[in-house]
């Protein structure tokens, strides 16, 4: 499966994407990234100064405008915020001509020509990271591939990292998956989050981006037990109580079991999609101690 091809209306996302990012600081800034795999879009905000943090978001239809609910507050915190989007997925990252990531050591090298090009290059400058559902996915590889680059590392609801996908979101998430429209997308998240009222502009840059023309996303194994068990870095883990994706708990029982230095909470009342712009306030305060610790 290569680049999904079609009409897509590449300037409706455009203007959903702008709109989503002007809920963002005043004083962001967008800037490119070259790496082997394409030019990364990243969104940038704080002091130029601050603790560099790094976001990745979900996979699907999320781009760095999903962190619109917290970037703020993370960057009166001192942080340096730097999110992502994607190689290959929807947003303004550009993929090189024929070459896309494959496998997950091709993921790592997009991150580690990532953080080189974003100045992150010792021990001594270490990011912190972070990541939601697919983002998490890879934050958690790439803890394990290079953890002296990664001071903290926070995980909101993370998939194919301690359990699997439940059946039913599976059967749900499949007509989107086989053929993505507007449509389907809001119908998958609306079932996901239980109906529960949906920041409208953030709904119309999902629905915004079905179809577009991104690149087959790397799978692969959950990290190896023995790897977890040796991860040295700090980690929040935040799951929503509320989650169709997996089950919450016994991904917090596992969690719990192999990481060494692991802290859980789940927030209930929240939804796997409608995080991390659901609660901010309640997710603001963990990220931020977390963080700041």
């Amino acid at each position: 499966m290569g680049i999904r091809g079609g009409a897509f209306d590449i300037g409706g996302f455009e203007s959903a994407y702008d709109k989503v990012m002007a809920k963002w600081p005043g004083e962001r800034e967008e800037v490119t990234v070259p790496t082997p795999f394409g030019g990364t879009c990243v969104n940038v905000c704080g002091p130029v100064d601050g603790r560099p943090l790094v976001l990745l978001p979900g996979g699907g239809g999320a781009t760095s405008a999903s962190w619109y609910a917290q970037v703020g507050e993370l960057a009166r915190a001192g942080h340096r915020v730097h999110a992502v989007d994607l190689i290959g997925a929807p947003g303004r990252s550009v993929p090189a001509v024929g070459r896309r990531p494959r496998t997950v050591a091709d993921l790592m090298s997009w991150l580690d020509a990532l953080l080189d090009g974003l100045g992150v290059r010792s021990e001594t400058s270490a990011v912190d990271l972070g990541g939601h559902s697919y983002g998490g996915w890879i934050a958690l590889h790439y803890a394990l591939h290079a953890p002296a680059r990664v001071r903290r590392l926070f995980l909101l609801d993370p998939t194919q990292c301690f359990a699997g996908f439940e059946t039913a979101y599976l059967l749900h998430a499949l007509p989107m998956l086989l053929r993505p429209t507007a449509r389907r997308v809001r119908a998958f998240l609306e079932w996901e989050t239980g109906g529960v009222p949906l920041d409208p502009d953030w709904l119309r840059l999902q629905e915004a981006g079905a179809g577009f023309p991104s690149v087959k996303p790397v799978t692969g194994p959950r990290p190896a037990p023995d790897a977890l068990r040796g991860l040295n870095a700090p980690v929040l883990l935040l799951l929503a109580g509320n989650s169709r994706t997996h089950d919450t708990y016994l991904v917090a029982a596992r969690a719990g079991e192999l990481l060494p230095h692991v802290e859980t909470d789940i927030l209930a009342d929240v939804s796997h999609h409608a995080l991390p712009q659901a609660a901010p306030e309640r997710l603001g305060r963990h990220l931020t101690g977390f963080l700041g610790s």
